[in-house]
């Protein structure tokens, strides 16, 4: 039987999420919530190709949840269907993520969560506290903004954000500004995150969190290098398994060996990471 990568990837999650679901978090309640289009470059051998996704960031009395929109949509449908039918689960036009994480910001740092397998682990980062503010103004999209510049894990970013929004987060781990951040970018252009939608607040109140507590407590801490080589130890353990059992990977089949080797060769020498930095 011939499988993608993306759909091996699915039928991995789809086992660890049949068995690790839990409730809404109840605690939170809902005082904003925005939508970020992240536009990014993954690859610096391959310039022209963007990718785009869109995010969530919910913010409550203390906190604030950041986390692809991809990824709630998920949740969404996969218990609708989960509870329709226990035995057969269809993900079509289920929509996939690129971005299985969620970051949860504070006033004291940026937590970020990733399930690896069977085992969801964290690490943290301080709270950015280097801005520099900039006497510069901007309209975007119709907001009032200021200008701010940060260096961040390798990058030099500049961020628009407006005080007439009085939250001081963003996207991503980015927070600490008098206000919300509107748009942020990095200076080589790789990565570009841009408010594209709000909900009004008379739609919110009463209204809590929607993001599945399973993303987050229980967790397991640890560095962000420990996360990194548990995640790529999990995908070679698992498509070797796969392998093992006579799954044939239909891109692989496509391509031979030498033509294998070298896009896994391009794919490893132009990554290009939102962090440069530890």
């Amino acid at each position: 039987m011939d499988f993608t990568k993306k759909q091996i990837l699915r039928i991995l999650f789809l086992f660890i999420f049949s068995i690790s679901f839990a409730q809404t978090a109840k605690t939170d309640s809902l005082r904003g919530e925005f939508t970020y289009l992240l536009q990014y470059k993954p690859n610096t051998l391959a310039r022209d190709y963007v990718v785009k996704e869109l995010f969530s960031l919910q913010i409550s009395d203390s906190r604030a949840f950041f986390i692809s929109e991809n990824k709630l949509k998920f949740d969404s449908l996969f218990m609708e269907r989960y509870n329709k039918n226990k035995n057969h689960i269809d993900l079509t036009n289920i929509p996939p993520s690129r971005s299985n994480f969620l970051i949860i910001q504070t006033n004291e740092n940026s937590q970020y969560y990733e399930a690896v397998g069977m085992t969801l682990l964290t690490y943290n980062s301080p709270a950015i506290n280097n801005w520099k503010l900039i006497n510069e103004t901007k309209l975007i999209n119709s907001i009032a903004c200021k200008k701010a510049e940060v260096r961040y894990k390798g990058r030099d970013w500049t961020a628009w954000y407006s005080t007439e929004i009085p939250f001081p987060y963003g996207p991503n781990k980015f927070s600490g500004l008098p206000g919300l951040i509107v748009k942020i970018t990095d200076k080589k252009g790789d990565y570009d995150f841009e408010l594209v939608k709000s909900v009004p607040n008379s739609k919110i109140k009463g209204k809590i969190i929607t993001i599945s507590d399973r993303h987050y407590q229980n967790a397991k801490l640890v560095t962000k290098k420990e996360l990194v080589d548990a995640r790529t130890s999990f995908k070679e353990n698992a498509r070797y398994q796969l392998e093992s059992m006579g799954t044939v990977f239909s891109q692989d089949s496509k391509d031979n060996p030498r033509d294998r080797q070298k896009k896994n060769e391009i794919e490893k020498k132009g990554y290009n990471p939102i962090e440069l930095e530890d």
